[in-house]
């Protein structure tokens, strides 16, 4: 019986992977040999006019120095590049903020629809309208309301009272990076409040009815009933978020496309890849990024591998 049980499992995993490979084929076609590409690139002198004529000039793009007659040492590369660190700030700043606003008032507006009202459908659906629209969409949408001579997000604060003057928005550098955030927890928030709606509703009902009849504060209730039980999509909406997050691109050209206050990483090395003609250079910025995301996936997996071995204990 024992045998036949491992047969079994032995042909599912063969057809599981006789599925899978047609996947893998197109994911190494259009994913893994255009990053493998890449980085070859970042070790070479290669540029944007000859792609294919570049010479193998090892970790240079990355770091290296130079001693000058005078005594004098030179460093350069990605690494010692003080554009690229303020790119890397940006780009974990943006991350950081817009992931917990967007987490958290994804989880207000999930619990909002979880619940039991007239019109609950045609709500759910219209809060997902600023997650349908295209982000470059989005992004121009919003650059005409924060304009700072017509638009209408100044006009309704100096009719409030709430500033004085005009503001320009996306091209201050005080207030570009505030202006990219609001943009992006106002398209996002939807995708958050879907994911955790997901796990709000594999919450079984009879949970809060029991607590409701034994008279348990609400708020005890959310933290330990509710979050408990939804942290494991909880944990997946934000991991898909961060990684979106730290690739943040669009949004950031569209709306501030020369401010050094919101350029992220994946704007500086576009910027020396296409406009500057740095293809090396740009590739070992984007070799750079990857590996901060591949970190970063491995740095969950293992702490969710932890996570699990302590909930067996």
């Amino acid at each position: 019986m024992k045998s036949a049980y491992s047969e079994l499992e032995a042909q599912r995993i063969r057809a599981a992977m006789w599925f899978l490979l047609p996947m893998i084929a197109a994911l190494m076609l259009v994913a893994a040999y255009p990053l493998l590409r890449s980085i070859y690139f970042s070790f070479t002198d290669t540029s944007l006019s000859n792609l294919y004529g570049g010479q193998w000039v090892g970790f240079e793009n990355y770091f290296s120095w130079k001693t000058l007659p005078s005594g004098r040492t030179i460093f350069k590369g990605t690494l010692v590049d003080p554009a690229w660190w303020n790119a890397v700030w940006n780009t974990i700043r943006f991350a950081v903020v817009s992931v917990f606003f967007e987490t958290v008032f994804g989880l207000m507006v999930a619990l909002v629809l979880n619940a039991n009202f007239y019109g609950r459908g045609i709500v759910r659906a219209a809060i997902l309208i600023p997650w349908a629209i295209p982000t470059i969409v989005s992004a121009k949408l919003w650059a005409w309301m924060l304009n700072d001579q017509f638009g209408i997000i100044n006009d309704i604060l100096l009719n409030l009272g709430i500033i004085s003057q005009k503001i320009a928005w996306t091209a201050n550098p005080d207030t570009s990076m505030f202006a990219v955030l609001i943009v992006d927890i106002w398209k996002t928030t939807p995708f958050m409040a879907l994911l955790c709606l997901a796990g709000l509703q594999m919450v079984p009902r009879d949970m809060y009815e029991a607590a409701k009849i034994d008279g348990i504060n609400p708020i005890k209730v959310f933290f330990k009933v509710t979050l408990p039980l939804i942290r494991p999509a909880l944990m997946v909406a934000i991991i898909f978020r961060t990684l979106d997050a730290l690739r943040i691109f669009d949004l950031v050209y569209v709306l501030t496309p020369n401010s050094s206050s919101t350029k992220t990483m994946s704007v500086i090395s576009r910027e020396n890849l296409i406009e500057f003609d740095k293809f090396a250079y740009g590739s070992a910025q984007s070799t750079l990024l990857f590996l901060m995301i591949a970190l970063f996936v491995i740095l969950y997996i293992w702490l969710g591998k932890l996570n699990l071995s302590g909930d067996k204990q």
